[in-house]
């Protein structure tokens, strides 16, 4: 029979056993499943990009903003894309238009299925309020997406709805009133979820039906083709006019059928970039122009082209990025530019010197 010590330390050898069975099993399971590549995201970097906005509403922050606020939003970072009434086709589709005070009642876009009205502006497509403030809210400006607050956000949907006629002039739309502008959306019944792809609704078939086609195959046609001699260098290298990558590399015309490839000469050291080249990625300047085809804003190329002979032209360049305008290239305006005069000279000089890359 044990005396009292000695089942008191068996007690605690078993107790020690227990809690290192323990402390193994913790670790274990916090260990990742693949050891030593990255690590768990911390509560700070799941939030920021938790930003999703569901119909129902949950998702969106506390917030508001009324029509007014809306229109000097809109007049400062979304006018000179989409349009002052957002009625603007040039750069993208319209956001308004082709709704009616009857389609805000009933909630249904007539137009819709009217051949003789073929456009197809956002307020006439979208049936939930929160697809709109949830694209604003994580994609525009263009220039400087998840750039606005949410009490912006909140006053520019505001306004581009009372655009649509959907909001009155007063509105203030808030988390809490959300609900309320839905309500008011003019497609908001023209989805439906009775069919297959929907969660939980009633078994049917989906609206892609496909069949097995894995059977009377025809062969599959063998292509081959074959380069005379007296034709193999009649049109240059190929080697030379195909991509270093991928499957087709070209023959090496210059050299007998079966030859080995010559070695390719060394390739030359790349010019150092341009400075200006960021300052244009830093002041969000390439968002709205390309070098040599219109984006937003007319082909940088093209701007040297047509003020780089000018006497001032680095000085007359600097003073239009930095007070922006509107006529010269289109009916898009450019808005001032907020950027240190010495990089606004900058991108003028290279600019009047020909915009080399």
């Amino acid at each position: 029979m044990s005396s009292s010590p000695e089942r008191g330390l068996r007690a605690l050898r078993a107790g020690l056993f227990a809690g290192a069975l323990l402390g193994s099993a913790t670790l274990a399971a916090a260990e990742p499943a693949f050891p030593g590549i990255g690590r768990a995201a911390t509560p700070k970097e799941v939030a920021a990009w938790d930003i999703d906005v569901r119909p129902d509403f949950k998702g969106l922050p506390p917030g508001s903003g009324s029509v007014a606020q809306g229109q000097d939003v809109w007049e400062a970072k979304c006018a000179s894309c989409h349009g002052v009434f957002g009625e603007s086709n040039s750069v993208f589709s319209p956001l308004v238009g082709g709704t009616t005070a009857e389609d805000v009642k009933t909630g249904r876009v007539a137009r819709l299925n009217d051949p003789g009205f073929p456009g197809r502006t956002t307020l006439m497509k979208v049936s939930t309020i929160s697809t709109l403030w949830d694209y604003i809210h994580r994609a525009m400006p263009w220039n400087a997406p998840k750039s606005l607050s949410a009490d912006e956000v909140y006053a520019v949907t505001a306004f581009l709805l009372n655009l649509g006629g959907v909001l009155p002039d007063n509105f203030v739309l808030s988390d809490k009133t959300m609900a309320e502008a839905q309500a008011r959306l003019p497609n908001r019944n023209g989805t439906t979820t009775a069919h297959a792809l929907w969660p939980g609704a009633k078994a049917g078939k989906p609206d892609v039906q496909g069949s097995a086609c894995m059977n009377q195959c025809e062969a599959e046609p063998h292509l081959a083709s074959i380069l005379p001699d007296h034709a193999r260098n009649a049109h240059g290298n190929l080697a030379e006019q195909n991509r270093l990558i991928g499957a087709q590399h070209g023959a090496d015309t210059t050299r007998p059928p079966g030859a080995a490839p010559a070695a390719p000469a060394p390739a030359a050291a790349p010019a150092a970039p341009s400075p200006a080249l960021a300052l244009l990625g830093k002041h969000g300047c390439s968002a709205c122009h390309a070098s040599d085809s219109k984006l937003v804003g007319p082909a940088l190329r093209d701007i040297a082209r047509k003020h780089g002979t000018r006497d001032d032209a680095v000085t007359y360049l600097a003073g239009k990025i930095r007070s922006g305008g509107s006529g010269v290239w289109g009916e898009i305006p450019m808005p001032p530019q907020t950027l240190p005069e010495s990089d606004a000279r900058a991108i003028a000089q290279w600019l009047a010197t020909g915009a080399k890359k």
